[in-house]
């Protein structure tokens, strides 16, 4: 079973959108999927209850509540949405159920900097700096041709850690929220770009570069 957390400890830079559009990607491949939400707001479970039934079913799991006890056995792929503020014990317990974290930032001065003190933590998680758990940054809700995204662009390309795909600010994402779908899910010709950001990502998590040897 893969297990891929999505986390930082700064809330609204995307974590649910990230989780239920990798689960999605993963769900409409053909992978029994889960989605487990640690975030007692639960929005990728809200999203979850409106997907439509004549798609690729996902497990829903209301990890803030019951953890990983109902995660079923057959799973391919286990989505982790982790909860804003996740930092020390709480951060290790998430990281060590992980093999692969992605982390995505905003372009925001805010965000950089929370960003960064994050990052800084999470690399010096036991299970990390011992290789056990590969990380990658996501650059995330971004205009390009700003120079905050530039900004944020040149620090991510510095960091030591995998910069895996700039995602735009789009209404596509909020499109399949609504409706309980992935972005991979809405028709080529009207989501074509947002496929090609997430190329990048998918070919790093489809690799060996991605895993703990």
């Amino acid at each position: 079973m893969r297990h891929i957390l999505v986390t930082n400890s700064k809330g609204g830079c995307g974590k649910s959108t990230i989780a239920t559009n990798l689960a999605a990607y993963f769900a409409s491949e053909g992978y029994s999927t889960a989605l487990a939400d640690y975030d007692i707001q639960a929005t990728s479970l809200s999203w979850l209850d409106v997907r439509p039934e004549d798609h690729p079913s996902i497990t829903g799991l209301a990890a803030f509540e019951d953890g990983l006890r109902y995660l079923p056995r057959n799973t391919d792929y286990l989505i982790i949405d982790a909860p804003a503020g996740s930092s020390g014990p709480e951060l290790t317990a998430l990281v060590n159920h992980a093999e692969t974290i992605i982390v995505p930032i905003l372009p925001s001065p805010i965000d950089i900097k929370a960003g960064a003190e994050f990052v800084d933590e999470l690399m010096n998680k036991g299970k990390i700096a011992n290789r056990k758990a590969r990380v990658a940054i996501i650059a995330n809700r971004i205009k390009e041709n700003t120079l905050i995204f530039q900004e944020l662009d040149e620090y991510l390309d510095k960091l030591k850690v995998p910069y895996t795909a700039a995602l735009r600010e789009a209404q596509n994402y909020i499109r399949a929220y609504q409706r309980g779908l992935g972005i991979h899910e809405l028709p080529y010709y009207q989501t074509w770009q947002d496929w090609e950001q997430w190329e990048e990502l998918i070919k790093w998590l489809n690799s060996r570069r991605s895993q703990p040897r």
